[in-house]
């Protein structure tokens, strides 16, 4: 799933080591969410959307929707 993860890290200047330890999780998974590898859990995903104080929508890019024009 394409999200804007590493943007929002960036924005931070967090590592990818900071990132994780503020979301409990290793680098590792916080890596694979940010190359689109792994799709975050549901209340991982409301963690992140927390931390960054943003709407789930705003960090994650449904693949079906991509592309959808809004009227």
């Amino acid at each position: 799933m394409k999200n804007r993860l590493r943007v929002l890290r960036a924005e931070r200047g967090w590592s990818q080591q900071d990132l994780a330890e503020r979301l409990e999780v290793s680098r590792q998974s916080v890596n694979a969410i940010e190359t689109g590898r792994y799709d975050p859990s549901l209340p991982l995903a409301f963690r992140i959307a927390d931390l960054f104080e943003r709407s789930i929508e705003e960090i994650f890019v449904n693949p079906a929707l991509e592309g959808a024009v809004e009227e």
